[in-house]
């Protein structure tokens, strides 16, 4: 997990560009849309999946009258009929990679994943074939500087809430849960009245495999590449993010 949580950060940092926004507002509208549609309606307060939904629209920055129109589109008979399909496969050397999608056409997104595959020096597998490589969490990144209260004090609040894990980098702390406690983790923040930058449960990789910073670089662009696509929610790997590759990709990114 080494360096995952620390490339995130990055990310939500560097998140800005255009490119960048259209794509998480897209993805953000996806979740609220299939937050109203399975979660239990359009009502915050009576929708758990809901609130998080929004929550992590409002950390990507959308606009509150966004928010409200995605919420009130979702609800109404005209709303966008998605399916939540995942993908699992190997990228150069050996890379796991598991695609979670969201999509109004499975064949277009079948078609797509396995093209980013092949084109790439991967290939699609079966699925549950990468099951036993990935361990489910509740993963909540925090800015620092909305947390008001002692940071010592806050931590044994995270602890009661069911943090399992807490990384503190630069200006973001990132708590880390078993996959059954992220309701309470989410009732525990909303108790303590913080906001979170991104909260939702990943997939982290039980053990990491570092390549040559040349072929971890084309790991991650071949994931940017899978990032790009618009039926693309989340992807998830097993590759070691040392401190040299993110240097490296810091350096293409500016």
């Amino acid at each position: 997990m080494a360096g995952h949580s620390k490339w995130a950060n990055i990310k939500h940092r560097k998140g800005a560009q255009d490119k960048k926004r259209a794509k998480q507002f897209t993805r953000a509208i996806k979740e609220i849309t299939v937050a109203v549609k399975e979660g239990g309606g359009p009502d915050p307060e009576s929708n758990p999946a809901l609130r998080n939904a929004i929550s992590n629209a409002k950390g990507v920055n959308m606009p509150k009258d966004t928010i409200e129109r995605a919420v009130k589109k979702a609800s109404g008979a005209d709303a966008d009929n998605y399916e939540e399909v995942t993908f699992e496969g190997y990228g150069p050397n050996g890379i796991a990679i598991f695609v979670e999608c969201t999509t109004d056409n499975t064949n277009r997104t079948v078609a797509s994943v396995r093209s980013i595959f092949s084109k790439n020096g991967g290939n699609l597998g079966t699925n549950g074939s990468l099951e036993f490589l990935f361990d489910k969490k509740g993963v909540f990144v925090l800015e620092k500087e909305k947390i008001e209260m002692d940071l010592e004090e806050f931590e044994l609040e995270l602890i009661e809430g069911g943090a399992s894990k807490i990384e503190k980098e630069d200006e973001f702390i990132t708590v880390y849960t078993d996959f059954t406690d992220f309701g309470l983790m989410s009732s525990k923040l909303e108790e303590l009245n913080i906001e979170t930058k991104n909260s939702e449960v990943q997939r982290i990789p039980l053990n990491t495999v570092e390549l040559p910073v040349e072929d971890a670089i084309k790991i991650m662009n071949l994931i940017e590449k899978f990032e790009d696509d618009d039926d693309v929610q989340n992807v998830y790997h097993n590759l070691e993010i040392t401190d040299e590759v993110i240097a490296e990709m810091e350096k293409e990114e500016a």
